[in-house]
């Protein structure tokens, strides 16, 4: 079964992705590094990993909303 892609909950409007933060062995095993902005529907995906960026406290936030 494929892993649903994964979510970071972040206070930045901007941040970037390599898609090996995570991963041992860095940037080399991910793809190149790209900065996304988060707009005004709280969230951002990457296009290369699907990792989605949520802004903390905002619309997107499910957290923050329960």
């Amino acid at each position: 079964m494929i892993q649903p892609p994964e979510t970071v909950f972040t206070d930045h409007h901007r941040v970037k992705c390599d898609g090996a933060s995570d991963i041992r062995g860095g940037a080399a095993l991910g793809h190149p590094r790209v900065w996304l902005e988060i707009d005004e529907k709280g969230y951002v995906e990457c296009g290369y990993c699907d990792k989605r960026f949520v802004l903390k406290g905002g619309p997107a936030d499910t957290a923050a909303a329960a």
